[in-house]
């Protein structure tokens, strides 16, 4: 395994290169690390580190901020922001991430949903082997389509994740339909796997969280949404209100953990990525079906294994939850999520509650019966945990 881990550690350590590089040329100081309060005119320590992220990510404009709760939420502020009664909106890899339908109001139009506010919502399917339909997508596209969504994740399926290289060839395919389109990307689980971020290959606008990649393990909430300036400042206006933006939103947590987060980050992702690497050879080996194989070219950090049962799918989370730091004596069950229409388990021994960019393990209560392993705060941890594995599951 030398050589691929020899990969995602110069992957890191470029990606280090560039964060550290964004540090120095923006003069980070100690004092942009202070907390503000009320309505936080002139942070500056949150305005730089948003600056900071725009740059890191190759986006015109970025906004950070520990008031937005979640990767949906970040994403479900974009998509109100941008979004108008009559407008089309399409998914080109077929169904989203699962609370991303709740926003959606894919099948129920609840109230406050996108199609209950009267947008047009289509997807369009993968291919048979879970690619991007390319002649599809194009197709699909029409003069009325404001936005297509694309989860770089694989979410909770088996299909291959988003490599930059995909996007770049969604990105021509888009174009070429309608130049008018706004592409959107869930980063979601991708920040810093790769050398370049969707915004550095002509993507308008990603989202994320930062108790995922980005956060490095320290931030404890938040989000962060980056791209072209005019749709930055639109979700502004949604979070926060027309005319105030980005201009107002105190700092209520301490800075210092946002700005080492993202310092953190790559190697932070490296040790997920490798950990990951590991639990898909050993898993492969023993002949289990592993999505990425061990080997593959990865676009996340999520690592999933098929199991055959829900039974097992249980065992295999709480192997995972009882070789954790914290709660490593909960007995984990399925049970009804915030978000979710299918009973969910999730195995999260974690100092920060959800985090996910930290070791643990989910799984919905759905065929095909699959396990979705990601995070790592340290290779050591994960390569303890994939024994624990090995020992419970394979017998």
């Amino acid at each position: 395994m030398r050589g691929v881990f020899n990969l995602f550690e110069e992957t890191s350590y470029y990606n280090q290169e560039k964060i550290l590089k964004a540090f120095q040329g923006h003069k980070v100081r100690d004092s942009y690390f202070n907390s503000s309060t009320g309505y936080g005119y002139g942070d500056i320590g949150r305005d730089e580190l948003e600056a900071i992220y725009a740059e890191v990510l190759g986006a015109e404009d970025a906004m950070v901020r520990s008031q937005i709760v979640s990767g949906t939420h970040a994403i479900s502020a974009c998509l109100m922001a941008l979004l108008r009664p009559g407008d089309e909106m399409i998914s080109l890899l077929g169904s989203p991430y699962d609370t991303l339908s709740k926003v959606i109001g894919k099948k129920y139009p609840e109230r406050g949903t996108l199609v209950e506010r009267g947008i047009k919502y289509k997807e369009v399917a993968l291919t048979a082997d879970g690619r991007p339909d390319l002649p599809a997508i194009q197709a699909s596209i029409g003069s009325n389509t404001r936005l297509v969504l694309l989860q770089r994740s694989r979410g909770y399926s088996l299909r291959p994740s988003l490599r930059i290289e995909d996007l770049e060839i969604l990105v021509k395919t888009i174009r070429a339909a309608n130049q008018q389109t706004i592409i959107f990307v869930d980063n979601c689980y991708g920040e810093f796997t790769d050398y370049r971020e969707p915004s550095q290959v002509g993507v308008d606008l990603i989202a994320g969280s930062l108790i995922k990649n980005p956060g490095g393990g320290l931030v404890p909430s938040g989000g962060y949404i980056a791209g072209r300036k005019e749709l930055v400042q639109d979700v502004a206006y949604q979070i926060t209100a027309p005319g105030l933006g980005k201009e107002l939103g105190a700092s209520l947590i301490n800075n210092r953990l946002l700005y080492q987060g993202i310092f953190m980050a790559p190697h932070t992702v490296l040790q997920a990525m490798k950990g990951a690497a590991l639990l898909a050879y050993v898993f492969e080996k023993c002949g289990c079906e592993v999505y990425p194989r061990w080997g593959e070219a990865r676009g996340d950090i999520v690592q999933a294994i098929k199991m055959n049962s829900a039974e097992e799918v249980i065992r295999f989370c709480q192997i995972v939850q009882s070789s954790s730091p914290v709660d490593s004596d909960v007995r984990l069950e399925y049970g009804q999520v915030p978000g979710y229409n299918d009973q969910i388990v999730m195995a999260a021994g974690t100092f920060i509650q959800g985090s996910s960019i930290e070791l643990s393990c989910d799984a919905p209560l759905r065929e095909p019966y699959a396990v979705y392993l990601q995070g790592g705060l340290s290779y050591e941890h994960c390569r303890f945990v994939v024994k624990q594995l090995l020992e419970g599951v394979i017998r």
